[in-house]
C-alpha cells in the first residue's frame, strides 16, 4: 500500500489549517475606527469638568488595531498588545466605574448608566490590551466600541 495518498492529505490539511487559522486568530477588533464622538461620563466631578479641548483632539481620529499594535494618536497607541477578550456586566464596564458610582449611591444603578452611554442588554465583550495606557475597549455591538479617557466616554464605529 502506498503513503502517497497520506502524505498528500496531510498537506492538504495543513493548508488548510494555515489558511484558516489566521482569518480565527483575528478578532473583531482588527481593523481601522474612527472617535465618532465624546460625551462627558457619568463618572466625572460634576464641580470640574474635564477639559474639552482633550475630547476636541481625539474625535475624528482613527485608531489601528493590527497584530503587533494599535496604531492611532496618543494616548491610545500602543506596541506589542496582549489582546484578551472577556465578557463584563455593567458594573465592570470603565474599569469597574459604574460598579463603584453604584456602592457610593445605592441609587446608581449601573445597567441604567450603561444605557446612558449606549450599552444595550446585560452583558458586553471587553477587550484588554496590556497596553501601559491600561485602556479597556468596550464593545457596545458589532460595529461599535467605547473607552473612558479622562473623564469622557470615546465612541469608535468601525471602518
Amino acid at each position: 500500500m502506498s503513503h502517497y495518498p497520506l502524505h498528500t492529505f496531510t498537506l492538504v490539511l495543513a493548508l488548510v489549517v494555515c489558511a484558516v487559522a489566521p482569518a480565527h486568530a483575528k478578532g473583531p477588533w482588527f481593523g481601522t475606527w474612527r472617535i465618532a464622538s465624546a460625551t462627558v461620563a457619568p463618572w466625572a466631578d460634576k464641580a470640574h469638568r474635564p477639559d474639552p479641548a482633550a475630547a476636541k483632539a481625539l474625535v475624528g481620529k482613527s485608531v489601528t488595531f493590527k497584530l503587533q499594535e494599535i496604531a492611532g494618536p496618543q494616548p491610545l497607541a500602543c506596541t506589542g498588545p496582549h489582546y484578551k477578550l472577556s465578557d463584563f456586566t455593567a458594573d465592570m464596564l470603565f474599569q469597574g466605574q459604574f460598579g463603584e458610582m453604584h456602592d457610593k449611591d445605592k441609587s446608581a444603578d449601573p445597567a441604567t448608566l450603561a444605557a446612558s452611554v449606549g450599552f444595550k442588554g446585560t452583558s458586553w465583550k471587553v477587550l484588554g490590551t496590556g497596553c501601559a495606557n491600561e485602556l479597556d475597549w468596550h464593545f457596545i455591538d458589532a460595529t461599535t466600541m467605547a473607552i473612558g479617557l479622562d473623564d469622557y466616554v470615546y465612541v469608535l464605529k468601525k471602518q
